[in-house]
C-alpha cells in the first residue's frame, strides 16, 4: 500500500450561470492548487458540493481529468450514499485510470462500527484493486469512525483502507497503524498532528492557503524555523465563523464571478458577512 502525504485541498466546483459543473474551469481551478503549493487535489468532497452533483456531471468531469497534467495528484471522492452507485462511480473512474477514493460512509441512516466495516467490505469485494482514504466527518455524515473500527478494517483489507482524513478530530491525535496515512481537515491541525506523525492535511480552506500550508509543511519536514504556522491558523479561524464552501466561493468571487454560482440550498455570504470575511483576512496581510 502507498500512503498519502502532504498538503491536498478539498476541491472547489466550478459551476456555470445554469449551475451546471463547469468541467473545464474546475479542472483547472484544481490544476491551479496544485501550481500553487498543493501536492494534490480531492475532488468530489464535500467542499466540492459532491452531494448536490449529479452522477452524469461528475463521470463528465472524470473523462476530462484523466487528460489533466496532475492526474496522478487526485484522490477522487464518491460523494454517494448508494453502494451501487458508489461501486459503478469507481468502476468508471478505474476504467479511466484513477485508483485512489476518498469514501465517506452514507448520511440520513444511524449505524455503528459493524455496518461501517460492511459497508467498506462490500466496496472491496468488488474493487480489490483500489486504495480507499476513509472520510471521517460526522457532523456530515452522522457516523464517527472509532480508532477500533479504523484498525479493524486496515487488518482486514491492509492493501485497500491507506489512511483516513479526520474532520471530526477524534483520530488524529490517538490512531497508531504503521504504513498509514492520518490526514486532519483544518490547517489548525497541521503542525500538531505533523508531530505526532500524521501526513499532511486534507482541507476546504488549502483552495486560498495553498502556499503557506505548504511552507509549514515544508519547513517541518526540513526542520526549519516556522514563521507561518501562526498566520495559517489564524485564517482557518477566520473562516470557520461561516459556512467554508459559501466563504471561499464568496471571497474568490472577488476576483472571479463564476464563483458566485452555488448550489442550492447551500448560498454566498450575504453583503455583510463577505464585507467582514475580507475585512478579517486583510487584517491578517492576507490576500488571494
Amino acid at each position: 500500500m502507498s500512503k498519502i502525504n502532504g498538503i491536498y485541498a478539498a476541491g472547489l466546483s466550478v459551476l456555470d450561470e445554469n449551475l451546471a459543473l463547469d468541467v473545464k474551469n474546475t479542472i483547472k481551478h484544481a490544476e491551479n492548487l496544485i501550481d500553487n503549493g498543493c501536492h494534490g487535489v480531492a475532488i468530489f468532497g464535500s467542499t466540492g458540493q459532491a452531494q448536490l452533483l449529479s452522477v452524469s456531471e461528475k463521470i463528465s468531469l472524470l473523462n476530462d481529468l484523466t487528460r489533466s497534467k496532475y492526474k496522478d495528484n487526485y484522490l477522487i471522492g464518491t460523494g454517494l450514499n448508494s453502494l451501487n452507485e458508489t461501486v459503478n462511480l469507481i468502476s468508471i473512474s478505474k476504467s479511466l485510470g484513477f485508483k485512489n477514493f476518498l469514501i465517506m460512509p452514507p448520511a440520513y441512516y444511524k449505524y455503528g462500527d459493524e455496518e461501517v466495516f460492511n459497508f467498506y467490505s462490500r466496496i472491496i469485494n468488488v474493487h480489490p484493486d483500489i486504495q480507499i482514504v476513509l472520510y471521517n466527518f460526522e457532523k456530515l455524515c452522522g457516523y464517527k469512525f472509532s480508532v477500533e473500527c479504523v484498525k479493524k478494517l486496515v487488518k482486514e483489507f491492509p492493501s485497500q483502507i491507506i489512511g483516513v482524513k479526520d474532520s471530526s478530530y477524534n483520530l488524529f491525535e490517538t490512531l497508531k497503524v504503521d504504513n498509514f496515512s492520518i490526514l486532519p481537515g483544518s490547517e489548525s491541525k497541521l503542525l500538531k498532528g505533523l508531530k505526532l506523525g500524521c501526513s499532511g492535511i486534507i482541507t476546504a480552506t488549502c483552495n486560498v492557503t495553498s502556499r503557506i500550508a505548504r511552507k509549514v509543511y515544508d519547513d517541518f519536514q526540513n526542520n526549519k524555523e516556522q514563521t507561518e504556522n501562526e498566520k495559517l491558523c489564524k485564517i482557518r479561524e477566520v473562516f470557520d465563523q461561516y459556512n467554508l464552501v459559501s466563504s471561499l466561493h464568496s471571497l474568490l468571487a472577488v476576483k472571479e464571478d463564476i464563483y458566485n454560482n452555488i448550489l442550492p440550498p447551500l448560498s454566498i455570504l450575504n453583503k455583510e458577512k463577505k464585507e467582514k470575511l475580507i475585512l478579517e483576512l486583510n487584517s491578517l496581510n492576507f490576500k488571494l
